[in-house]
């Protein structure tokens, strides 16, 4: 073996020498990538854990936020009035926040919730404003309080609670349960407007002419449940038609239909001129605009269908294939006290004062008389002691023939036991503002002012009623149209139990049978509560059947009532509103029956002696949007609804 030269080994050692300084640089330089990577890695990850706290504590927030306005939603609903809203969230700040609660998310943390602020918007009975604050945060420690070190967010919620016009006062006919339609041809039944029912709808042995939509929906609380379906297409007018029945001087009580859409008047389809008037125009052809529909369809569970029936051929389109909803009836079962249905707060009707009419002005700019800051609406009576027709409170009045003058049947807007409310042509009824009545009223005649009746037990209708000065839809300016309506008379009768038409000393199989089950039926409300089908013939705690009149059964006034109900009922203009049945005979001296305004019930049993039998929508009540005030507002039921407006986030901090 050779051994290496001296020079080799010199040559070798440097070698290693420059090996190990590369090595030592790699390392150097590997060490700093990994420290560069783990910092940004560790950045990362701080961002990430960061973000996550975030969202973590946001969720928190949100279910603090949640978990009290269902604390407060539950009961507005159940009860659909501000008094217990009112005294529970009043005086509401940051240091002594109102329904304030606290809970855990397993896993997750916790929230701290309350109001802080609650408020009424000036001039607004139907709305409350509420601020919410929670405050999410990871409770590391498990000890409950959100502490120093621990990640946590803060935000504040405003709401909107208010009692909104239900939808149910959009339609010429609304059935809570079962809609029907049995024996009518096209030329003996016409509703000029909507139909609806919570349930299905049918037209049975024939079809009447329905100018408008009908709608269905699925109802689960009916026994049995409904299905929600339209079981066919009713006959309907083509525009041309309609326009021209419109438009002929021969059409009774054509100032009370709908207008035929014009484009040149009402604008066309989807312009701002349309959008003030869709609502309240006739359009045969069913379409979609602004993603709702216009004009005539068939609604159900189905979808929203177009269709034309003119007596021969049918055809549907498909506008929307989405099923329809269930509209909530408000419930009227819960009356109250003299008292309390004097002040319409106690219950119901979102009045926590004595009715006073707040409308300082009409839509042309006249001063309204019965304005509660005018001088001459300050007394109920007039200093010769006749009841002052300008009163800024509610009240009804009729003639006294015995007096030879007025005499108000109520005091403080309440009516003490039931009410014969008799009007003529020279000597109308006379009602101003919600009034109360504490048993049944009868009612037939002449109509002046506005106002609602809410009674207690039953409306008897035992004869026609006639406005005095009834509205006129006609014009092409809307904004005179509906400053002249804005004046007209108009009458809404609300029952807590039936409104029960015609003479009931004459009643048999016809209307009885359709006023009792198996025809009414039960449902659920919204607590899943039993409420029985509706029974006619069911001896109530007055001791008389369901159907009869407190009035027909006095000796007092049980002649008169015979008397005036022996002529029958021709005409209803009204709103009627029924938590019960909607029932009676019509027509039966003859000439047929019209009803200017609109029926809502839970169950429908109108018997018709004659024909023909013509429906025409009362658009006054209708609301434009949810914000917005109908033309005439008479503290008829509305129902409850909840609108979160804003979200502040008030920052997330780790301290």
């Amino acid at each position: 073996m050779k051994k290496p030269s001296a020079s080799l080994r010199k040559k070798n050692k440097r070698e290693r020498g420059v090996a190990l300084l590369v090595t030592f640089g790699l390392m150097a330089v590997i060490t700093i990538a990994a420290t560069t990577y783990i910092d940004r890695a560790t950045a990362q990850i701080r961002v990430a854990n960061h973000n996550m706290r975030e969202v973590q504590t946001t969720n928190l927030c949100d279910a603090g936020v949640q978990a009290v306005m269902l604390s407060i939603w539950t009961p507005f609903k159940q009860s659909q009035i501000f008094t217990d809203m009112d005294s529970n969230l009043s005086g509401a700040t940051e240091t002594n926040p109102r329904a304030a609660m606290t809970n855990e998310l397993p896993g997750v943390g916790r929230y701290a919730a309350g109001v802080i602020k609650m408020w009424r918007p000036s001039g607004d009975a139907f709305s409350r404003m509420v601020v919410i604050r929670s405050v999410g945060w990871i409770d590391r420690n498990f000890n409950g309080v959100a502490d120093s070190g621990e990640p946590r967010k803060t935000v504040d919620v405003t709401a909107e609670f208010r009692l909104a016009r239900s939808r149910v006062f959009d339609y010429t006919y609304f059935i809570n349960n079962y809609g029907w339609m049995s024996g009518f041809s096209p030329t003996n039944l016409i509703i000029n407007g909507d139909m609806r029912s919570n349930a299905n709808f049918d037209f049975i042995n024939g079809s009447g002419t329905v100018n408008g939509s009908v709608v269905a929906s699925i109802n689960e609380k009916l026994t049995p449940a409904a299905a929600g379906l339209i079981n066919a297409p009713p006959v309907k007018q083509t525009d041309t038609s309609y326009s021209a029945t419109y438009n002929s001087t021969g059409t009774p009580h054509r100032q009370r239909m709908r207008q035929p859409y014009n484009p040149a008047i009402h604008g066309s389809i989807g312009s701002p001129e349309f959008e003030k008037w869709r609502d309240l125009v006739y359009f045969s052809e069913g379409t979609v605009s602004g993603n709702r529909i216009f004009g005539a369809a068939l609604e159900d569970s189905r979808g929203s269908r177009s269709w034309v029936n003119t007596g021969g051929a049918v055809t549907q389109n498909m506008l929307d294939p989405r099923p329809t909803d269930e509209v909530i009836m408000p419930d009227l079962r819960d009356f109250g006290s003299p008292t309390d249905a004097a002040d319409l707060g106690g219950k119901r009707f979102a009045r926590s004062k004595a009715y006073e009419d707040d409308k300082a002005t009409f839509g042309d700019g006249t001063p309204n008389p019965n304005h509660k800051d005018n001088p001459g609406a300050q007394n109920e009576f007039l200093p010769n002691g006749h009841p002052n027709p300008d009163f800024k409170g509610a009240y009804v009045d009729v003639w006294d023939t015995s007096l030879g003058r007025y005499r108000r049947v109520s005091s403080n807007g309440v009516v003490d036991g039931s009410a014969l409310l008799v009007g003529t042509d020279t000597n109308p009824i006379r009602i101003h503002g919600p009034v109360a009545v504490n048993g049944d009223v009868a009612i037939t005649g002449h109509i002046q002012g506005q106002g609602t009746l809410y009674t207690k037990r039953n409306v008897h209708i035992i004869g026609s009623i006639r406005y005095k000065n009834p509205p006129d839809f006609r014009g092409s300016n809307m904004q005179a149209v509906e400053n002249a309506a804005e004046k007209a008379d108009f009458l809404g009768l609300a029952a807590s139990e039936s409104i029960i038409m015609g003479n009931t000393t004459t009643f048999g199989a016809y209307p009885l049978n359709y006023m009792t089950p198996p025809f009414t039926k039960p449902r659920l409300d919204d607590n899943g509560n039993t409420i029985p089908a509706y029974d006619a013939r069911q001896t109530d705690s007055y001791g008389i059947m369901r159907y009869q009149s407190l009035l027909e059964t006095n000796p007092a006034t049980r002649d008169a009532y015979r008397n005036l109900a022996a002529g029958g009922v021709n005409q209803i203009d009204a709103i009627l509103y029924t938590n019960f049945v909607g029932g009676g005979n019509v027509g039966t001296a003859g000439g047929g029956m019209t009803l200017n305004g609109t029926i809502i019930s839970r169950d429908e049993a109108i018997v018709t002696w004659s024909l023909p039998i013509r429906m025409n929508y009362d658009n006054r009540i209708r609301e434009r949007e949810v914000t917005r005030q109908p033309l005439i507002d008479l503290d008829l039921p509305r129902s409850p609804t909840i609108l979160r407006s804003t979200w502040q986030d008030k920052g997330f901090r780790v301290d």
